[in-house]
């Protein structure tokens, strides 16, 4: 005999009356909060994003587990838990949260858990910063495929992720190739170009283009009711312009990244929090704001498409 298949989850109270209006709701991940951004700055920027989608007339919903619970929608305590200093929480994708949910372990959810946690939940769109990609490595003169699991779960679940593309030290071509063979619609937000997270353009375009957020919400709207399979949607926005880290020094630090990988024999799960942490130090902090000002846009354009979606549906 099985449980309730959702009674992992406790919504907040805003959240869950939301939801049952017929509001808009945006999810938000954790991991940024615990893993990506310093203490004290982090607990700011969480704070700063859920004022950006409530402003945007959507109501945030940051998610993270704790005691045992997906919870869905942080009280100030939880949210000041998850930046807290010392925390160590884990960082949980989604293949962790069984584990974790079953052992009562506190964990920080990332992209791919923060989807499929989102969709149980019953919300259909998600900000983040930069989705998760194909590495190419060389560990030891080989070549070896490192694949995020964001892709699959993007792949079979019908969320849409607002994001700036995928971060620059991934390989961009071949998560194109994987998002295309993995039949997942990606929408260039007033871009012609795939974005590379602190760039605004990379040299890959965007199948498709929308320029508002009512284009967006008619495109998810219709890919949800007519294509079957349950694929999500990539909403890709680029970082605004006044905070697009300067090519030539982004150029120069992903060189020296790179070679850095290889010198350590660094792979799997620490390459991108290795080659962020060098990003950071060799910017002089410059790469740390850029990454907070997309992710805050992208939670304003979520919310806006959000708002969209939930008038849309009433219609």
């Amino acid at each position: 005999m099985t449980g309730n298949p959702t009674d992992h989850l406790v919504l907040a109270d805003e959240v869950a009356e939301a939801l049952a209006a017929g509001r808009g709701v945006v999810a938000l991940e954790s991991t940024l909060l615990a893993h990506g951004l310093p203490a004290g700055r982090n607990h700011e920027v969480g704070l700063r994003l859920e004022r950006i989608v409530r402003a945007a007339g959507a109501v945030p919903a940051t998610i993270a587990v704790l005691g045992g619970k997906a919870r869905i929608g942080l009280t100030a305590a939880e949210l000041e838990q998850v930046c807290a200093v010392g925390t160590d929480l884990l960082k949980l994708s989604r293949r962790d949260l069984g584990p974790a949910l079953a052992l009562r372990r506190d964990g920080a959810t990332t992209v791919a858990s923060t989807a499929a946690l989102a969709h149980q939940a019953g919300i259909g769109v998600f900000a983040t910063g930069g989705l998760g990609g194909v590495h190419l490595t060389l560990p030891r003169g080989a070549a070896a495929w490192d694949v995020s699991a964001d892709l699959d779960v993007l792949s079979h679940t019908p969320v849409t992720v607002v994001c700036s593309g995928v971060k620059s030290v991934l390989d961009i071509a071949a998560t194109v190739e994987v998002l295309e063979t993995r039949s997942v619609p990606v929408l260039g937000y007033r871009t012609d170009s795939f974005p590379s997270f602190y760039l605004r353009v990379s040299a890959f375009p965007v199948p498709w283009r929308v320029d508002t957020p009512a284009e967006a919400a008619a495109v998810i709207a219709a890919h949800r009711a007519h294509v079957p399979g349950g694929a999500g949607v990539l909403l890709a926005n680029p970082i605004p312009a006044e905070h697009e880290l300067d090519r030539e020094l982004h150029d120069r630090l992903l060189l020296e990244g790179m070679d850095l990988l290889r010198e350590r024999n660094i792979r799997g799960k620490d390459v991108t929090p290795a080659l962020l942490e060098h990003f950071h130090a060799g910017s002089d902090g410059a790469s740390l704001t850029a990454n907070t000002e997309l992710v805050a846009d992208n939670a304003r354009v979520a919310a806006e498409v959000a708002v969209e979606l939930a008038q849309a549906s009433r219609r």
